[in-house]
């Protein structure tokens, strides 16, 4: 039987990969990025189009973060992959790079990014055909943390901005996080995550800013998360805290933790294929959302 299963699970990653195709890249800032520190590769952010052959007026998007600690991206698991999932589902799938620490960047580097990327996305909605008030985002481990920070410090944006990008709001009208990094400063917190993103000896003011549990609000878009509870990287009290804060704020939510599963597993992986049915959880969210038509 798990033979079987894990044959099925290849022959649909196999005819993700047949039916979806990876098209073009942008750059977000083509001038250069606010706080760059070069002009190589890893300072410019720039997104990776997955985008819908045919699709209708008003189709729904989603900004995918890879996870790696804020020191690397997992880009083929927990980026090209899933670009593709969507893809396949009648959804426009952009995989943003966004600013590591390896290359010099701290906090709010790779947050701008990603409020950039969310920004472009309307800014060019015409062009893509998509709705614009169905813009979510979607992060892994690290990513995860930064999706959860980009669904708790957003902006309307600014109507005087001569960028006419920098004009549209940030806030995504849905997440997804997938064994997120969320709370700072707990024994549960991913201590590299936190030091790449903030440094060795952060301030109290910024563990409490970019504990994302702390920052749910009742604008907080709805979410949807799923963890493990074998995680010993980022343990499943991550999003345990993050799903709370959304109940008390009456934020509209749902929660997927598995017994078994190490952390990093992606949505296909033949290790696990137990796990990888939480794709199947997610698509029935996503059209209770009005994401998946």
């Amino acid at each position: 039987m798990l033979r079987t299963t894990t044959f099925l699970f290849l022959m649909l990653f196999i005819c993700l990969q047949l039916q979806a195709q990876k098209g073009e890249e942008v750059f977000l800032w083509p001038e250069g990025a606010p706080g760059a520190l070069g002009e190589d590769p890893e300072d410019k952010p720039k997104l990776d189009l997955y985008l819908v052959k045919g699709a209708p007026e008003n189709t729904s998007a989603v900004l995918i973060c890879p996870g790696g600690g804020y020191w690397n991206l997992a880009m083929d698991h927990e980026g090209d992959q899933i670009a593709r999932w969507f893809q396949a589902r009648g959804v426009h799938a952009f995989v943003l790079s966004y600013r590591l620490a390896k290359h010099g960047y701290k906090h709010p580097s790779m947050l701008y990014d990603a409020q950039r990327g969310l920004r472009y996305l309307r800014a060019h909605a015409d062009t893509w055909g998509i709705d614009k008030e169905k813009i979510g985002i979607l992060g892994f481990s690290a990513g995860g943390h930064l999706a959860s920070t980009a669904s708790t410090h957003f902006d309307s944006g600014d109507a005087n901005a001569t960028d006419p990008i920098d004009k549209e709001h940030s806030r995504p009208n849905y997440a997804v996080l997938a064994y997120p990094v969320i709370a700072f400063g707990e024994d549960f917190t991913h201590k590299g995550s936190q030091r790449n993103l903030i440094g060795q000896d952060p301030s109290a003011e910024m563990i409490e800013l970019l504990s994302n549990e702390k920052q749910v609000s009742a604008e907080t878009p709805p979410t949807f998360l799923v963890h493990t509870s074998q995680d010993k990287a980022v343990p499943p009290e991550n999003s345990i805290v993050y799903y709370l804060a959304l109940q008390k704020a009456g934020v509209p939510a749902e929660l997927h933790i598995y017994q078994e599963g190490r952390h990093g597993l992606g949505m296909i992986n033949t290790s696990n294929p137990v796990f990888n049915s939480w794709a199947d959880r997610l698509e029935d969210w996503l059209r209770v959302q009005g994401v998946i038509k």
